[in-house]
């Protein structure tokens, strides 16, 4: 180990970097059933839908996610050696699922064979990114972006993490109703509310408690010092969470355990997405179209994928004074192959995962934290009803803790200058607003660049810089 992934060096254990894996994984386990859910609930009932086909597919893209997840997250720890765990892409899947379900309409095609035709996208992205990562383009990418914009990604992404945390992620409710943070307020005592919020207001409640508790659990043990802070709290608000439904809601946490299926479904992958990919389909709709979708893709997945790694990388004290990061090429490489294996198997773009900062924040410093998680999420085709099982409620007591630690990062920024503060004060709005970290950086990058050219200073920025904003202005509006 200690030759592989050069832990005193980074001064980490194998015990630390564990726990860091485990951390991280807990966090994003929810995309493992998140995933299908998005992709593949959003075609039922649409275009013919999938008819018999429709448990096939979800446990096709279930396999998908594990699989690609866990091989891009084998080539971080080998290639790049980062803590930096990669999973298909939160929004980027959604947006995946919106493209399938035009490519049907377009294409007067069923849901399953937009499916397999927008995977072809992914395939295109990923190895345009492959061969950008092997000639350094996307790392001269990363080195273009001004140090302002560098230095407001992570406090961004804080706030996107709070956000998450204490919105979608601690919500409770109904297919026409969702019950948010914004609701607990307030909302204890008076009894219109509880009226209003009916048979949901108990789960909100205890959803919102839940989450509080893990929450100061995880910042008592840090002040403490205690390694594992964040693992140890997010178990003790799943601990509550699943007292709290016995007991208050009348319901078993634990009984999807008793009928769970356990075996991984090759099977169903193979029938299904396992290079099903359908060209002719996706050429109905046009090669301006197919470009552009492309291109979207590629913009998107881009920036978020820089913005995760430089932002986390930046908490975790791996970047120089410049904002580098040593081995960017391996780590977006990692990322460009995970991308590749997700359409191979049936998933949209795989990413580094945000959710990362939690393990980071844990200790995790090398590949190991990478590996750890890689390991768990294959194990997750044999006992994903165990991860099921994790209340939101705990994983938004860490995405909010590891939030509020990434906006330490705003006392480098010198707010004395317009040139760095106007950007950065964008990106921390319109990150949490969007829950983009690609569309943020895209508005900061064209905010530097005008305020640079309309005060005199049109040489301070780089040819690429001036591209990229060109770039984003065409994204924002001209492609849908």
């Amino acid at each position: 180990m200690e030759k592989i992934f050069k832990l005193k060096e980074n001064g980490t254990t194998v015990r630390t970097e564990i726990v860091a894996g485990l951390t991280t994984f807990m966090t994003m386990a929810y995309i493992i059933a998140l995933n299908p859910n998005l992709i593949v609930g959003f075609g039922q009932g649409a275009f013919g839908g999938f008819g018999a086909d429709g448990a096939a597919a979800w446990n096709g893209v279930f396999m998908a996610t594990c699989l690609a997840s866990a091989i891009a997250m084998f080539c971080m720890a080998f290639l790049a050696n980062k803590p930096f765990c990669l999973a298909p892409g939160m929004g980027l899947n959604s947006f995946f699922a919106i493209v399938i379900a035009q490519i049907a309409g377009a294409a007067g095609c069923s849901y399953l064979a937009g499916l397999q035709a927008g995977l072809c996208i992914i395939l295109i992205e990923g190895i345009v990114f492959i061969v950008l990562s092997v000639f350094n383009i996307r790392e001269k990418i990363v080195d273009a972006i001004p140090l302002g914009v560098r230095l407001g990604i992570a406090p961004a992404i804080g706030l996107m993490l709070m956000n998450i945390g204490f919105g979608s992620n601690a919500g409770v409710g109904a297919a026409s109703e969702h019950y948010v943070m914004r609701d607990f307020f307030g909302a204890l005592t008076p009894s219109a509310a509880q009226a209003n919020m009916g048979e949901f207001y108990p789960k909100m409640v205890l959803y919102v408690v839940t989450m509080f508790i893990g929450l100061f659990v995880i910042i008592l043990l840090s002040k403490r010092g205690i390694k594992g802070a964040v693992l140890i709290g997010m178990l003790a608000a799943s601990v509550i969470y699943w007292i709290g439904s016995f007991v208050f809601l009348a319901t078993n946490p634990f009984e999807a355990l008793a009928t769970a299926n356990w075996l991984p479904p090759f099977g169903d992958m193979a029938q299904t997405t396992l290079f099903k990919f359908d060209f002719p389909t996706l050429f109905k709709l046009g090669w301006f179209t197919v470009v552009t979708l492309v291109i979207t893709f590629c913009m998107i997945d881009m920036f978020d994928t820089i913005g995760t790694l430089v932002g986390t990388a930046s908490r975790a004290g791996m970047v120089d004074k410049q904002g580098n990061m040593p081995n960017m090429k391996e780590a977006l490489l990692a990322d460009a192959v995970g991308t590749v294996c997700g359409a191979c198997t049936g998933t949209s773009t795989v990413t580094t995962f945000v959710e990362s900062a939690s393990g980071v924040e844990a200790g995790g410093r090398t590949g190991l934290t990478a590996l750890t998680c890689g390991v768990l999420f294959l194990a997750c085709m044999f006992i994903s009803p165990i991860a099921a099982i994790i209340p939101a409620p705990a994983t938004s007591a860490a995405l909010i803790y590891v939030g509020v630690l990434m906006l330490q990062g705003l006392k480098s920024v010198s707010f004395d200058d317009m040139d760095q503060m106007v950007p950065v004060a964008l990106m921390l709005i319109s990150m949490p607003i969007s829950s983009s970290i690609g569309h943020a950086i895209g508005l900061g990058l064209i905010s530097y660049t005008v305020i640079k050219v309309f005060s005199g200073k049109a040489k301070d920025v780089s040819v690429l810089t001036y591209v990229i904003s060109a770039l984003f202005l065409v994204k924002f509006f001209l492609i849908v």
